[in-house]
């Protein structure tokens, strides 16, 4: 697979990716990321594909089978990893690695594709390279790659990338697009199916904005069940708080002593009047007079 033409030279002739969606990176040549000083990190990675003439139920076109890798957060990469430039070359590092986890191809320079810089705190330059296999030699690496030294590890395995859309317009590439990958590599593997014109422009556009489609009525949706379950939440306070309070006024109002007042006051009212009236005179006197007399 030859390199992009000037790809090696200035950065303005490598073409930019231009796909609504996608934010773009900053290009840079072969040369000048070479010349960067030693405060820069590379990294190099490498996509393997091949011509695939198969039909996905006999009637969709497959085209080209393209390998990523599952690693080991969970994440959709491509095989490689950074080099150390003290010791290594691009290539030579980037075959090192490839060794580890695919442990059976060798890049060249002659493989390479572009440099970008990526984004955020770190100073990291992006090395991409592309080499075409056969069908056969595609499926001898996949062998290789579960006989590896990182399958299981650092790799969990190798994946095609679907680059067909199904009717529903969600089915294929666009539903790839949905997952979650490492760094610069879903940047870099839509820049490669453009520039070596494995899937047209517009077809790369429409999945990558389908996409975008679905992850908005996946935040709409949790929006409106957010706000469901704070509406349940407050209605639930508030009907404990209207049942808890009829209970919490009884408690205070003094409706079982003003019941209570009257009976008591009747049970006390005989015992004090019994008290203040006269005692009646004594039954015994009468019978004490008729006897003395």
């Amino acid at each position: 697979m030859a390199a992009l033409t000037g790809s090696a030279g200035a950065a303005g002739l490598l073409p930019s990716l231009s796909v609504p969606g996608v934010t773009e990176l900053k290009p840079l040549s072969r040369y000048e990321a070479m010349r960067l000083g030693p405060g820069w990190s590379h990294s190099c990675h490498a996509m393997l594909y091949a011509p695939n003439p198969g039909m996905l139920f006999g009637r969709i076109p497959l085209r080209y089978a393209v390998l990523m890798q599952m690693r080991f957060d969970g994440l959709l990469g491509f095989p490689g990893g950074f080099v150390d430039r003290r010791y290594w070359s691009l290539e030579d590092g980037l075959n090192r690695v490839l060794g580890l986890g695919l442990g059976c191809v060798r890049l060249t320079e002659a493989d390479y594709l572009c440099s970008h810089l990526t984004e955020g705190p770190h100073r990291v330059v992006a090395h991409f390279y592309a080499r075409q296999l056969t069908l056969e030699e595609l499926h001898t690496i996949e062998i290789c790659a579960v006989h590896s030294r990182d399958h299981g590890l650092e790799v969990m395995g190798m994946v095609r990338v679907p680059l067909y859309t199904q009717k529903d317009r969600m089915g294929g590439l666009p539903n790839f697009l949905g997952n979650s990958f490492i760094g610069t590599a879903k940047f870099q593997l839509l820049f490669a199916l453009k520039v070596l014109n494995m899937v047209p422009e517009e077809k790369l556009a429409e999945a990558v904005a389908a996409t975008q489609k679905q992850k908005k009525p996946a935040a709409e949706t949790a929006a409106v069940t957010a706000n469901v379950t704070t509406a349940a939440v407050t209605a639930a306070v508030t009907a404990n708080q209207m049942v808890a309070k009829p209970a919490n006024e009884l408690a205070n109002q003094p409706l079982a002593v003003a019941k209570a007042e009257p009976a008591a006051k009747s049970a006390t009212e005989p015992t004090a009047k019994s008290a203040t009236e006269p005692a009646p005179e004594p039954m015994a006197e009468p019978a004490a007079e008729a006897m003395t007399e």
